[in-house]
């Protein structure tokens, strides 16, 4: 079992940054994939970055040039950085694990734990 507690996001104004911090606890050495989503109410999540227990990372085209994703040494907490943000950035924000391999597609049904969200909010 792993769980995962967010801190972080917010509001902003556009132009502005934000860091979301995910720590994680539980099995030890499981998490073997971690990324961040987001989603509009009665939407689907979408995928932003992705990264693995070795360093490797995926981030989606639309955002590739704002944001980014990065784990401590020993694998416990992710961050997502957003810079520039925009107003279209507005969403809940959650961060995921999987026990799994990433397999790279930006998938929701790939992770079984799940953050409790966040809200980030910008304003233009």
């Amino acid at each position: 079992q792993v769980y995962l507690v967010q801190s972080g996001g917010g509001a902003v104004q556009a132009g502005g940054s934000l860091t979301i911090s995910c720590v994680a606890s539980g099995s030890t050495g499981s998490r073997s994939c971690m990324a961040w989503f987001r989603q509009d109410p009665g939407e689907e999540h979408e995928g932003l970055p992705v990264m693995d227990s070795i360093g490797g990372t995926k981030i989606r085209d639309s955002v590739k040039s704002r944001f980014t994703i990065s784990r401590d040494n020993a694998g416990v907490s992710a961050y997502l950085r957003m810079n520039n943000l925009k107003p279209e950035d507005t969403a809940m924000y959650y961060c995921a694990a999987s026990t799994r391999l990433c397999s790279w597609a930006f998938s929701e049904y790939e992770f079984a734990y799940w953050g409790q969200g966040t809200q980030v909010t910008v304003s233009s």
